[in-house]
């Protein structure tokens, strides 16, 4: 005798839910389809219901076959650790799931050949194409993403050639540099980033057309690089301190160096923003519960991922715009004042 043997159960198709719905195939299709707006009627509603007490599961690899695409996106970040990488990822997370995709990350310490690598690796997987956070000077990826006919958009960072999606990172630059104007300062120094990054170098010439506006001599001693860490922003603000004649603010071009900034003041003793006034960048979410909360720029994460998903959609010829800007928001709080020295 022949044992019983075990049958899986067939998986719950869209005929299925149509059948006990009493509509359509095409009519569940369109209600179920999670790239689609959200429809609320009764039809909606039923269908709806009738899915989940079937216990229907979009099959999504079937739906990739029929379209050609796989609905997943790579996106290649410096690091996770790094907080305003993590906002950014998050954000395209949440844009790609609301049009039914899926968004894969890999980190890379920064590294251009390590770029390459995990680029590979996410194409190898599949992905219809990747969002990189990680351009910088003498990166060749772009132009090898380019000549594969890769789609791929730059976030946070731009080449300036590929299409990109970033903050108006010149712009907070000068606003960050025009509050500490208007509030009185004249020695303005800046932990100014790395170089290779232009979001550092581009907060960095907004820091000098606002000096220059105001006419202030731009005074090279005051402009210190250094990495986007911590413990890199704790050495610029000694190198600063050090000056025989120290600034009386500091302009941080991210939010990590300025609380190492903060750090390194503190352990000397000064107080902010009684003996220094501090601005950073990014409104990274532990700056507003600092014991001295930080002013900053809020840079609007939400907007640059739904633009780059945006552009990603588009051949570099057909976008309308290679650079999408979003203009970041001056959050003042108590890390600036006036200068002591002028009541």
């Amino acid at each position: 005798m022949i044992a019983d043997v075990e049958t899986k159960p067939s998986r719950v198709t869209l005929h299925d839910v149509a059948a006990a719905a009493g509509v359509s195939k095409s009519t569940v299709s369109r209600i179920l389809d999670e790239r689609l707006p959200p429809s609320d009627n009764p039809t909606a509603r039923r269908v709806k219901q009738v899915a989940a007490e079937l216990g229907y599961v979009r099959d999504i690899s079937a739906a990739s076959l029929r379209r050609g695409k796989t609905m997943a996106i790579g996106v290649i970040v410096p690091r996770l650790t790094d907080t305003v990488m993590a906002m950014l990822y998050e954000a395209i997370a949440k844009a790609a799931a609301r049009t039914g995709r899926v968004a894969l990350v890999a980190t890379t310490d920064d590294n251009i050949d390590a770029d390459r690598v995990a680029a590979d690796s996410l194409l190898q997987r599949g992905v219809d194409g990747l969002i990189l956070a990680t351009a910088r000077d003498g990166d060749e990826l772009p132009t090898s993403l380019s000549k594969r006919d890769v789609p791929f958009v730059l976030a946070l960072r731009t080449d300036g050639t590929s299409l990109s999606s970033i903050g108006d990172d010149r712009l907070g630059g000068y606003l960050a540099t025009r509050h500490l104007l208007d509030l009185g300062h004249r020695r303005i120094g800046i932990i100014a980033g790395p170089t290779f990054a232009s979001s550092a170098r581009l907060r960095t010439e907004g820091y000098r057309q606002a000096l220059e506006e105001a006419n202030v001599a731009v005074d090279p001693a005051l402009i210190v690089e250094s990495s986007f860490s911590i413990e890199a922003g704790a050495d610029a603000a000694e190198t600063l301190m050090d000056l025989p004649e120290r600034p009386s603010a500091i302009f941080a071009v991210n939010d990590n160096t300025a609380i190492g900034a903060l750090s390194a003041l503190t352990n000397r003793g000064l107080s902010v923003p009684e003996d220094m006034s501090l601005v950073g960048y990014n409104d990274i979410p532990i700056v507003s519960h600092l014991p001295t909360p930080l002013t900053t720029l809020r840079v609007p994460f939400d907007q640059i991922a739904a633009a780059a998903l945006e552009l990603l959609e588009q051949r570099p010829e057909e976008a309308s715009a290679k650079l999408r800007l979003v203009a970041p928001t001056l959050i003042p709080r108590k890390s600036t004042a006036t200068p002591f020295d002028l009541g």
